[in-house]
């Protein structure tokens, strides 16, 4: 008998043990949100308090701060007195876009009158012709090339004798094709060589090519869009040079 009131006595204590109370089980599920609860909770099985944080000053009409709506940082203005007075009159703040404040310092009088000093204060630039190109410039190898018909290798003209070789040592003086036709022209030719550089009597001075300007003419586009091996710099002068031709035929 003892030994079993003995024993109905311990049992209680242990279940008591087992039992431990749960921190802020006694409310419930009265609490506004879980996350609320969760920090309650994990402050207190901590051995802390938990501090619910404050309101948030929200943005009001025009950016200015207007009535609380959540949590704010610590240090953080509350509410709408402490962030101070507000100057309207700040210079550095335009108001152009206040209607009220326009109308109350402008009439229709007054814009008549900004306007025409705006007016006499504008200035427009003379329209002045464009400078006419110089025909006095050397040789035009693109109006040659528009009043020639024959092609390449067709000779023309009679030349004397040359070696290849001279030819070509000659030819490398010239920086490129169009160079050396350019020289060609100014020294006599198409009629003379006095630099041997058409020794075929073509009259189109180291593989010059006239191909891509009557291309052009006949194609009625601008002469960029026509490249050859022998026409590198063809292309860059063409334009000026067939507007120069086209107003003199």
């Amino acid at each position: 008998m003892r030994s079993r009131a003995a024993l109905a006595a311990i049992v209680p204590v242990f279940l008591a043990a087992c039992n431990a109370e749960v921190p802020n089980s006694a409310r419930g599920a009265a609490f506004t949100d879980y996350n609320t609860y969760s920090a309650q909770r994990e402050a207190a099985l901590q051995g802390g308090t938990f501090t619910p944080p404050g309101p948030v000053v929200a943005a009001g009409p025009g950016g200015l701060p207007g009535t609380p709506s959540g949590p704010v940082p610590p240090g953080a203005p509350q509410t709408t007195e402490d962030l101070g007075p507000v100057d309207v009159n700040n210079p550095g703040i335009s108001d152009e876009q206040n209607f009220q404040a326009v109308a109350s310092r402008e009439t229709i009088e007054s814009d008549a009158e900004r306007l025409a000093r705006q007016r006499a204060m504008r200035q427009q630039a003379a329209v002045e012709p464009l400078p006419e190109r110089p025909r006095d410039i050397g040789p035009n190898i693109v109006e040659y090339a528009l009043t020639t018909t024959n092609s390449v290798g067709q000779p023309i003209y009679q030349r004397r004798r040359v070696s290849e070789e001279r030819h070509l040592r000659n030819c490398a003086r010239y920086a490129s094709p169009d160079r050396a036709q350019e020289a060609f022209l100014a020294s006599g030719g198409p009629d003379r060589d006095r630099e041997r550089l058409d020794p075929d009597g073509d009259g189109f001075a180291c593989a010059w090519d006239p191909a891509p300007f009557r291309a052009a003419r006949a194609a009625g586009r601008a002469p960029q869009a026509v490249t050859t091996s022998a026409g590198s710099e063809a292309a860059s002068i063409a334009a000026d040079a067939l507007s120069a031709v086209g107003s003199s035929q």
